[in-house]
């Protein structure tokens, strides 16, 4: 009965925060909206453990409401009075913050709030920011801990020394964002608003969170398959290690352990696979993995992860062509182009069955791959594509724009590379080195994109070829639809909006040859706009019957393509965003503009192993 009680008393205890949460919230009205958008707690917005690639148990979720103020950039101090309470962690500029305001370049935006930590004696407390935009700086009990730019890689600071006696502990951030008018990566975010450029999006937009871990911890962990040697190559990263420490790496299928290693702190173990279960979009096979820190018999600290065993690379066909191989098998890689964007949370998804939606439908309307574009997605999302089998294509944000298809001759040219700042560049190769570590775990992953449309594309065979160093395990796409330069392992058309390929008698004996974006067929869908005329798309149709017809015509043509060398194909795109009509689906999800079933029988035609096999020998 007193287990009943106890359980009771806490259901209790969380109605009330929840009713008490939604005095002080309420979404800003004047937008559509999904159907998560209503199921979003105030109490405990995103609840869900933010990092499922280093998994450990204690740990607390800060998302939920936060004090804010927006004051003048020049304002140093932490302000003493609020002006509200906003949703952490949606974006200042969303409706499901509760405020739907812009800051601008003048300005600044402070948060503000108090918790609790309960006091943990020769312990560790990290302040961990799944990814705030962009330059952000913290302070703990009025003490300044740290400072951290970029807007789309994880983050965290140990506040250990800043906290107080007692169990509360006051917390407050200053974050600037310049959006379009600074240097920094900031993909499709314009002070001004139009046709494929979205609102800015400023703040905390990804979970905040506090974890107490030992004094000495691992404070990352990076897994390599190799496949044609049947072994993962792991390491955990330590803070704070001793003489003696030991790492125990072990491998896991279904709770059997199938290989083991001990190894020195921050050194890399080989583990022997034996009969390995391969990871492809028909069968997503995950192991699981665990790093356990041994001193002296006793577990220091362990961790929780997971991996595949897959491989990504090239190869020519019977003809000579490039192709691009999964598993060392030519599979055609086709998706859509997915944006990330959401009319009610912008960057943030507003539920985390919401973030999980888009993939699954993906995956239900037949495609295997999913370019991420010019943003990047909290881990969850990639661990969701690892279980889902969707191949991933990740693009690098793009910033400080401009020189672009200058002098671009015919469908391909080359046109002088941007000339960046020392500012400029240095904000770009930070934050796409933290990018690429930072999601170098999920196998999902198989093509990292550096440049989009000469968007800001510099120093390109520089900036390439140190991509290709930083992870040979993965190709690289030099420029998706830009300037095109000898290097890389791909070469990008975009073409709107019929599909097109690259000539294989020009690029097909050196590199892999793609489409990497086409279709961007419009419909506006009635009650299911961002804004109710002037919308916008590539090519726009009255109805889902003209609409299929034409995306149907476009799909009947790519096995030719595939015959003549082209390996992967992008459409435009996933969903609507803000005032563009181009999605398979609107941009509240409420409206699939063509069935899902449909989609899929379409699509099939394009794996088909019969159809490849004879045209391969063409």
């Amino acid at each position: 009965m007193k287990k009943h009680s106890s359980y009771l008393l806490v259901a209790l205890l969380l109605s009330q925060l929840t009713i008490n949460a939604q005095k002080n919230w309420q979404m800003v009205p004047g937008r559509i909206a999904t159907p998560w958008a209503e199921k979003v707690n105030p109490a405990a917005p995103l609840p869900e453990y933010p990092r499922p690639q280093m998994v450990r148990s204690n740990w607390t979720n800060l998302n939920g409401l936060w004090q804010y103020a927006m004051l003048p950039k020049d304002q140093e101090s932490i302000p003493a009075a609020d002006q509200g309470n906003i949703l952490v962690p949606f974006a200042v500029e969303s409706s499901l913050s509760g405020v739907g305001k812009t800051v601008g370049k003048d300005s600044v935006l402070w948060y503000k709030r108090t918790i609790s930590v309960p006091t943990a004696k020769g312990k560790t407390v990290l302040l961990h920011f799944g990814a705030v935009d962009w330059l952000c700086t913290v302070y703990v009990n009025g003490k300044e801990v740290g400072s951290h730019q970029g807007g789309y890689d994880p983050f965290s600071m140990d506040i250990t020394g800043a906290l107080k006696k007692g169990a509360t502990q006051d917390i407050a951030i200053k974050v600037w964002d310049p959006s379009d008018e600074g240097p920094q990566p900031r993909g499709k975010q314009v002070k001004k608003t139009h046709a494929i450029w979205y609102t800015p999006v400023t703040g905390i937009w990804q979970t905040v969170w506090l974890e107490t871990v030992p004094q000495t911890y691992i404070a990352a962990t990076r897994q390599t398959p190799d496949l044609d040697q049947n072994v993962l190559k792991a390491e955990a990263s330590l803070e704070k290690s001793q003489t003696g420490d030991q790492v125990i790496v072990s491998a896991w299928d279904k709770g059997t352990k199938v290989a083991e290693q001990t190894v020195a702190p921050n050194t890399e173990a080989s583990l022997t696979i034996p009969n390995p279960k391969l990871w492809s979009p028909q069968s997503p096979f995950l192991y699981d993995l665990k790093y356990t820190v041994v001193r002296k018999g006793k577990v220091v600290d362990e961790v929780k992860s997971y991996f595949a065993m897959r491989k990504v690379s090239m190869a020519p066909d019977q003809n000579g062509i490039q192709r691009m191989l999964l598993n060392n098998q030519f599979v055609f890689q086709y998706g859509p182009l997915d944006q990330g964007w959401w009319p009610d949370g912008l960057y943030t998804a507003p539920t985390d069955e919401a973030l999980k939606f888009d993939i699954e439908k993906t995956k239900e309307m037949g495609f295997n791959m999913i370019r991420k574009h010019v943003k990047v997605e909290p881990a969850r999302w990639y661990t969701y594509c690892d279980q889902m089998g969707i191949l991933v294509w990740q693009d690098m944000p793009s910033g400080d724009l401009g020189n672009r298809w200058e002098n671009r001759p015919g469908i391909f040219g080359r046109a002088t590379d941007k000339q960046r700042t020392s500012e400029s560049e240095t904000a770009f190769r930070t934050e796409w080195k933290e990018i690429m570590q930072d999601l170098h775990n999920f196998p999902s992953i198989v093509v990292w994109v550096p440049f989009n449309e000469a968007w800001g594309q510099f120093k390109t065979k520089e900036i390439v070829e140190w991509t290709m160093q930083k992870d040979p395990s993965r190709l690289t796409n030099t420029a998706s639809g830009g300037n095109f330069e000898d290097v890389g392992h791909i070469i990008d058309l975009h073409n709107y909006p019929e599909p097109l390929m690259p000539d294989p008698a020009l690029f097909g004996q050196k590199r892999i040859l793609v489409l990497g974006e086409f279709g961007g067929l419009g419909l506006p869908v009635e009650n299911h706009t961002w804004q109710d005329k002037n919308n916008w798309g590539y090519q726009s149709f009255k109805n889902q019957e003209e609409l299929l017809t034409r995306y149907s015509e476009f799909i009947d043509r790519i096995p030719f393509l595939i015959s003549k060398g082209l390996s992967a194909a992008v459409y435009t795109q996933t969903t609507d965003v803000e005032i563009e009509t181009n999605g398979l689906m609107t941009y509240d999800r409420k409206v699939i503009k063509i069935p899902v079933n449909k989609l899929n029988e379409i699509h099939s035609k394009l794996y088909n192993p019969t159809l490849v096999a004879a045209n391969l020998k063409k």
